[in-house]
């Protein structure tokens, strides 16, 4: 079981740790990165394993919207640090009891993501050429 901790981010504050931010603002509420967001929370861990298996934990909880029903707010909507940690460990530790499942999952999903990144640099490309095609007929 990784060991972690969960603080509210402060803009300036240069974290020396392995740790991720965690977007607490928005419909995005519960988006795990590694560079800070304006308002979000920080996640610190001991040491880059750990980093890694919450990382994609958090990733899948935040793809599948499970941070929704945890909003509050009714013009931003936004995630209370209380209700994010009691949520997020007992999700962490639910989904970590068949390790070796949730590697395979990982996997799969780094998988999906740099194929993501591949068809995107793709239709950057394909946008690019239509572009100068257009431009091109319309001189």
């Amino acid at each position: 079981m990784p060991n972690f901790i969960v603080k509210t981010h402060k803009q300036n504050v240069v974290y020396t740790d392995y740790h991720i931010f965690i977007l607490n603002k928005g419909l995005n509420s519960g988006k795990p990165q590694k560079e800070p967001f304006t308002n979000c929370f920080v996640v610190i861990f001991q040491n880059q394993d750990d980093l890694e298996t919450v990382y994609w934990l958090a990733y899948s909880l935040w793809k599948s919207k499970y941070w929704h029903i945890s909003l509050c707010g009714s013009v931003i909507p936004f995630l209370r640090i209380g209700e994010f940690k009691k949520n997020f460990i007992s999700k962490v530790t639910l989904l970590l009891t068949d390790f070796e499942q949730h590697n395979k999952h990982v996997n799969a999903l780094r998988l999906l993501e740099q194929q993501e990144q591949h068809f995107q640099k793709n239709l950057t490309l394909i946008n690019e050429l239509r572009r100068t095609i257009l431009h091109n007929y319309t001189k």
